[in-house]
């Protein structure tokens, strides 16, 4: 039966959740806190932990300006490499975490990395599928106008900008490898 008229039974103790999940208060009282060691001296720098043994400096590693060295902990799942690289490097190397152009070089080294991928995909079995991989069949079929007005979206001011940020890499690099082609066939 789904409801009873007696009343259910309290929430568990405190005691009782601690006993039954490991972990479970960490943020009660400092001895039961598993994230960090605490000190009773803090000392100069007002720390209430201690530094974590740091991973080895790798000078390739990009970092701000504004730092003088890198967190103890790092990622180096996807270095830095080609050109995307290089003004992704430039970037860092150069400009503060408050210039823009910081950012957007950044940017622009994404968006270099997003070609060369495309490229890359050509020479494999599997090319990239613009159709399918940018949602345009799948739009077609999920009530594009009707779910774009009177819902109070604000993506509808570059609505009109979407099928020449989409499409547009795709038929330039269409017109290039054609006009590439023809001028070797006329040779």
């Amino acid at each position: 039966m789904p409801y009873e008229a007696s009343r259910p039974a309290l929430a568990p103790s405190e005691e009782e959740l601690r006993a039954r999940i490991p972990g479970w208060g960490a943020d009660l009282a400092p001895e039961h806190r598993r994230t960090w060691q605490e000190l009773d001296d803090v000392g100069e720098t007002g720390a209430h932990w201690i530094f974590p043994e740091r991973q080895g400096d790798d000078p390739r590693r990009e970092r701000s300006i504004e730092h003088g060295m890198l967190p103890p902990v790092y990622g180096t799942a996807q270095p830095l490499h080609g050109l995307a690289g290089a003004i992704r490097r430039f970037a860092y190397d150069r400009f503060s975490e408050t210039k823009n152009t910081r950012w957007m070089l950044l940017v622009l080294g994404d968006r270099v990395d997003a070609v060369t991928a495309h490229l890359r995909s050509f020479a494999s079995r599997h090319p990239d599928d613009p159709v399918t991989q940018t949602g345009v069949a799948a739009e077609l079929g999920h009530h594009p106008v009707r779910s774009r007005f009177g819902r109070g979206r604000l993506d509808l001011r570059h609505t009109w900008m979407d099928p020449i940020l989409v499409v547009g890499p795709w038929i330039a690099a269409a017109a290039l490898t054609f006009s590439v082609l023809r001028r070797l066939i006329r040779r």
